[in-house]
């Protein structure tokens, strides 16, 4: 049976941007940007992405268009030895990510529900809610479900009728969702303080730690060393795709998502008078108060969820694909049986992280379940992506500069090379130490 393949490049351009863009972008990026002095996060958070981040994306396709195999197949093709555990580190991150990512997925499907059913009033206590929420055990588990239900049902559909079809109807409408909620946020009174505040630098407000969160949120924004984009790379059945140019194009549809972002939430937060470094609660807690505000603040926070719960599944899906990808590849299953086994097996796994947020206290190294699996993920991503770098840089550097060459020059290339062999793995290293020193210091608590 021949292996399947993006129909157009376009469909593989839509597929790769939505597995990078997803709640990264619409929920981390905006609070680590108001917590870390606006538009100066900003500037050095672009010149991350568009130097180590599109570097290691051309790498993952590198690696995928190549061999045509999932990231364990692509290593053992390529190497051999002991090359094949970076493959194996992208199929268990595969599998760890979208256990939790689930739950929170399944977060914002009930938001979109809540937004019609008293949460969006100003009498409301937010904060109250969302603890409610993530404490009733039998609730959080039913959204999880349903929100693997879905993301296990378009990964069985297929490459072309399932991830491809539906990235091409879901990544049109995020960005339509986007700018309608831009308009209803600018035109908001009190608007421009937001605006100012995101658009005009102030790099007194950079520090190191400001440092390490730009190149983190950089990293992970992208999808990168989970073996993602390696499997999706894999599906390029044409030679005339120019990966650098995939690369910048997926990159720059990611980035424009987390920009676009900002100019949803900041000049709603200021137009009520809210901190716009008011971390992780910024999305379920904040924004809630925020809509509850507005003339009409129900719709438009059910179109907020609606958004966040599309980014959601366009990640979600190619995080079940890279495992699925390995069973069909190496253990011959079929897709569909693949989709189901593998899915209902992450699904179990996010049982526990669904159930840790308050309803039972199940601890892993000193954290609640679902904080614990996210902080491993923190670690197992950099390192795959630091590997995959100097794999590509050193090892199969002959293979690497074919890939890139195949249709049309490649006039960056000898820097490419030079960011794979020395400054990404460098850089990527700062990100998994500083991961690896947090998961010791909550050890230790």
């Amino acid at each position: 049976m021949a292996r399947e393949s993006w129909s157009s490049k376009t469909g593989f351009w839509l597929a790769a941007a939505g597995s990078a863009v997803g709640l990264g972008n619409i929920w981390r990026f905006p609070y680590l940007t108001g917590s870390n002095g606006g538009a100066a996060f900003v500037l050095v958070y672009l010149a991350i992405v568009l130097t180590i981040g599109v570097s290691v994306m051309i790498a993952e396709f590198v690696i995928g268009r190549s061999t045509q195999l999932n990231p364990v197949g692509a290593f053992q093709k390529l190497k051999g030895g002991v090359w094949p555990i970076v493959g194996w580190l992208g199929v268990a991150a595969g599998f760890i990510i979208l256990s939790f990512y689930s739950v929170i997925g399944g977060w914002t499907i009930k938001y979109i529900i809540s937004s019609f059913t008293g949460l969006i009033n100003p009498s409301t206590d937010a904060t109250g809610y969302f603890l409610g929420f993530i404490g009733n055990g039998p609730q959080t588990v039913l959204f999880h479900a349903i929100f693997m239900a879905v993301t296990i049902y378009i990964v069985y559909k297929g490459i072309g009728e399932g991830i491809e079809s539906w990235c091409k109807i879901l990544m049109p409408a995020l960005f339509v969702l986007l700018l309608v909620l831009i308009v209803r946020a600018v035109t908001l009174p009190g608007a421009g303080a937001g605006i100012s505040f995101y658009l005009n630098p102030d790099f007194s407000k950079i520090n190191s730690s400001s440092l390490i969160a730009a190149l983190g949120q950089a990293f992970f924004s992208l999808s990168l060393g989970m073996g993602a984009m390696i499997t999706y790379g894999s599906y390029l059945g044409s030679k005339k795709t120019s990966l650098p140019q995939s690369a910048a194009t997926v990159t720059l549809l990611d980035t424009g998502v987390a920009i676009l972002a900002g100019f949803v939430i900041f000049p709603a937060v200021f137009a009520f008078g809210v901190a716009p470094g008011a971390g992780p609660g910024l999305t379920f807690i904040t924004l809630p108060k925020v809509f509850a505000l507005m003339p009409g603040g129900a719709i438009w926070s059910a179109l907020f969820f609606v958004l966040l719960l599309f980014a959601a599944i366009t990640s979600a899906i190619s995080l079940l694909e890279v495992v699925v990808a390995y069973m069909v590849d190496n253990l011959k299953w079929a897709r569909q049986k693949a989709s189901l086994v593998i899915g209902g097996a992450i699904f179990l796994l996010g049982v526990p992280s669904a159930l840790s947020q308050g309803a039972m206290s199940i601890n892993i190294l000193g954290l609640p379940f679902l904080d614990a699996m996210s902080l491993l993920s923190d670690i197992m991503l950099p390192l795959g992506g630091m590997l995959i770098a100097l794999f590509v840089g050193w090892v199969i550097v002959d293979v690497a500069k074919k890939q890139t060459t195949i249709e049309g020059k490649f006039a960056l290339q000898p820097v490419w090379i030079w960011i794979l062999r020395v400054v990404a793995p460098i850089v990527i290293f700062v990100i998994f130490f500083n991961a690896v020193r947090a998961l010791l210091g909550s050890i230790a608590l």
